[in-house]
């Protein structure tokens, strides 16, 4: 199935799954973390508080709550310049297997990815929209997947170097 990159907020998203950038608590924070957990309302908090957070490069799944879409996949991507480029990549590339593993596990057919990482966590917004695409075109072929993008200039970057995924 198609993956195509749009401009807009992940939490409007209709679809089965969407992945939430959290830190490892899962207890909420800023950026896409927090829109996330505003969005879903209280129960989503009361059902992370109870998974034991996460590791960097893994996954954990719960429900939707208030959202749209039926569940919410939680991955804690890497704070860039604390490890070396190559683990921080290695380490993102995890987040979206992790991601698209559970998804598939828990029958979602469309999942909505942010761009994890390259907000606060520092990662270069080029190189993080790199690794997302190779890694969603590689691991989830059979599933309807979007990129969200909420970022004015990550949107631009994708316009530039992958036009032919961007939708309007």
């Amino acid at each position: 199935m198609p993956l195509k990159i749009i401009s807009g907020d992940i939490t409007k998203c209709d679809v089965d799954a969407i992945v939430n950038a959290a830190n490892s608590s899962l207890l909420g924070g800023g950026g896409v973390d927090g829109a996330i957990h505003r969005a879903a309302g209280p129960g989503l908090l009361k059902e992370c508080a109870a998974l034991g957070g996460c590791k960097t490069g893994q996954a954990k799944i719960t429900g939707g709550y208030n959202l749209k879409a039926r569940h919410v996949i939680h991955t804690v991507g890497p704070i860039y310049y604390e490890r070396s480029a190559e683990e921080s990549r290695a380490l993102l590339k995890n987040c979206y297997e992790s991601s698209i593993k559970l998804a598939k596990e828990n029958s979602c057919q469309s999942v909505a990815f942010p761009l994890i990482s390259a907000g606060v966590y520092g990662y270069p917004k080029k190189e993080a929209l790199e690794v997302a695409v190779q890694t969603i075109k590689e691991k989830a072929s059979d599933l309807d997947c979007s990129i969200v993008l909420f970022d004015a200039e990550a949107f631009e970057i994708a316009k530039n170097i992958f036009a032919e995924l961007v939708s309007y």
